[in-house]
């Protein structure tokens, strides 16, 4: 049984899942913002730090990239006496990344994600799940701009 259970764990231990971005070899040259600056600094942030993963190996990708991202909040659930209930936050972002070099276009795309969230007793708490459901738009469209990366650099 021992030999068996060491056996099992033995052969999991190389898991490496599909879209890692570990190996993702690029570097940032320029950047240019525009739209919510704040979210558009937080997704440049978790690029760049994935950029700098791999900082001792030469890359041979140097991009620029520009981010326009546009925050949507609208009001969808009301009660019979006018209270809002709900809210819908949508992130409209156009991400561009191009040689830095020849300036040829590599990704030129338009990411729209949206979610809900319900508002709370406190205002505190329904600032903090406004937040939080901004942070998970902000991961999504990270996620895909990796996997969009991935598919240009290998």
């Amino acid at each position: 049984i021992f030999l068996s259970i060491f056996i099992f764990f033995n052969s999991c231990s190389g898991y490496k899942p599909i879209f890692s971005s570990a190996n993702l070899n690029f570097e940032i040259s320029k950047h240019s913002i525009k739209g919510d600056k704040i979210l558009g600094n937080q997704l440049y942030s978790k690029i760049k730090k994935n950029s700098q993963k791999n900082k001792n190996k030469k890359s041979p990708y140097n991009f620029d990239i520009f981010i326009n991202i546009l925050k949507d909040k609208v009001a969808t659930v009301k009660n019979s006496t006018g209270k809002i209930l709900e809210y819908k936050i949508s992130l409209n972002t156009n991400f561009k990344v191009q040689d830095f070099l020849t300036k040829e276009e590599f990704i030129n795309s338009q990411l729209v994600y949206a979610t809900t969230y319900k508002v709370r007793e406190k205002h505190f708490d329904t600032i903090k799940a406004e937040n939080k459901a901004v942070e998970n738009l902000i991961d999504k469209i990270y996620q895909e701009l990796l996997i969009r990366l991935s598919e240009v650099i290998k």
